[in-house]
């Protein structure tokens, strides 16, 4: 998951998905690993001088870029930021205890599901006077997404990316193929595809989390946001015949989707796009580094993936987002709140933005000028969206998604026809894992 992109945009994308899985998936929620000193606070007296801040930003690229907006921050207000970066990896596992323990005012975090889990246990201190000074800044879905189960904010957004259908505009071109808008018109241009010797849908899921991305998408197109999100949550039954419809549609299009895709990292999948074997991918735009000729990367487009039920058109996009949170016991509570007042500024953006461009600004006032062409369709897709989701192992329980969701969809992909007796091994697994929250 870039898609998800964990945090750190300049991780290679296998690893950021990975970063998400494993043992840190248990351990951030709940299992408690007690190596505080590994992943503790800076420990320091309160100096109204300065802000403490625990980053996950290891890798070299967005270290850089968060370095030089807390430069920023401490010329404009004086006050320094402190910051203490951890191992990606070792932070998402150790969180939770870390969190417990005596973190550091601020901590880089994902919104959505992740952030609220923290909040729902006072491991986090709600921001709605920064929100009071920075909502202007932001769409609608942004500031729901920040938002804890109570309704107060907890969360300041840095920067997202879409997830969505990619293709070469030239194949496109060459066949005189049409975007598809709707689930027919998506599964008569796979049949041409195919009839024209293209592989439909590049696919690869060989590190467990790009089907994700596929279910989401079927079942927010199908069923709608809400459900969606009910179904993340644990609310919903995975017995629902809701579900069971996402499956048998997914079962539709699964024939053209490149065979073997269990044994495929995304990476080789993104080749065949590349190299014009395939004429569709569905992935989020990090897609866009595997194109490293110039020439083929300006061939590179993408378009929402398309209406299933018009009740719920094409009005959720999928959009992992990055930012931080307050702790419980900020040592330095107003000097934090003045650091996520500027870290909710398009400024702070920008300055993150020029280290980094695989992403967009969370913010709808960031200047926007030196966008590439994919980064202003990715903008526009998401600050038009009426509802963001996050993916499914951030919007989910991560022990959830990693233990029981990742291999029942590896095993879909490999026999699409026992879909009810996997539904009801979903189902019994998550009422186990949810119980025990």
């Amino acid at each position: 998951m870039h898609h998800p992109l964990p945090s750190g945009p300049s991780l290679s994308a296998p690893s950021r998905r990975t970063l998400l899985r494993g043992v840190g998936g248990a351990a951030l929620l709940g299992a408690g690993i007690p190596l505080l000193s590994a992943c503790g606070g800076s420990g320091t007296a309160a100096d109204p001088k300065t802000v403490s801040l625990g980053s996950n930003a290891s890798d070299a690229v967005p270290k850089k870029a968060f370095a030089d907006i807390y430069a920023a921050f401490t010329k404009q207000s004086g006050i320094k930021v402190d910051v203490n970066t951890k191992d990606h990896n070792t932070f998402q596992e150790q969180i939770n205890s870390y969190l417990q323990g005596t973190p550091d005012d601020v901590f880089t975090w994902f919104a959505g599901y992740r952030m609220q889990f923290f909040a729902a246990k006072k491991l986090a201190t709600p921001i709605d006077d920064v929100w009071q000074k920075i909502g202007g800044n932001f769409p609608d879905a942004m500031k729901a997404l920040s938002k804890g189960e109570d309704g107060k904010y907890y969360f300041v957004p840095l920067y997202t990316y879409p997830w969505a259908l990619f293709y070469r505009k030239s194949v496109f071109a060459q066949h005189g193929y049409q975007v598809p808008t709707t689930w027919d018109e998506l599964v008569a241009l796979c049949k041409r595809m195919k009839k024209d010797g293209l592989v439909p849908i590049a696919f690869g899921d060989k590190d467990a989390w790009p089907a994700l991305g596929t279910f989401d998408q079927i079942n927010f197109r199908t069923n709608g946001y809400d459900f969606h999100v009910e179904l993340m949550a644990g609310k919903a039954s995975w017995t629902d015949p809701k579900v069971r419809k996402v499956f048998d549609l997914w079962a539709e299009i699964l024939p053209y989707h490149q065979d073997g895709a269990v044994g495929r990292t995304w990476q080789d999948a993104a080749q065949t796009l590349v190299s014009k074997k395939a004429g569709m991918y569905l992935l989020g735009t990090f897609v866009g580094q595997q194109f490293t000729n110039k020439a083929d990367l300006d061939d590179l487009d993408f378009f929402a993936f398309p209406e299933i039920d018009p009740q719920y058109g094409q009005d959720t996009v999928e959009a992992p987002t990055d930012g931080f949170m307050l702790s419980k016991a900020p040592k330095n509570h107003a000097g934090a709140v003045k650091l996520l007042e500027y870290l909710g500024t398009p400024e702070a953006e920008q300055i993150y933005l020029k280290a980094d461009s695989s992403v967009v600004a969370a913010s709808t006032k960031a200047d926007t000028s030196s966008y590439t062409p994919l980064q202003k369709k990715a903008y526009e897709m998401i600050s038009g969206a009426k509802n963001l989701t996050q993916f499914m192992d951030r919007d989910s329980r991560p022990d959830f998604t990693s233990t029981v969701m990742q291999p029942a969809l590896q095993n879909f992909i490999r026999n699409p026809k026992g879909v009810d007796s996997l539904l009801s091994s979903i189902e019994r697994q998550k009422k186990t894992i949810f119980a025990s929250a």
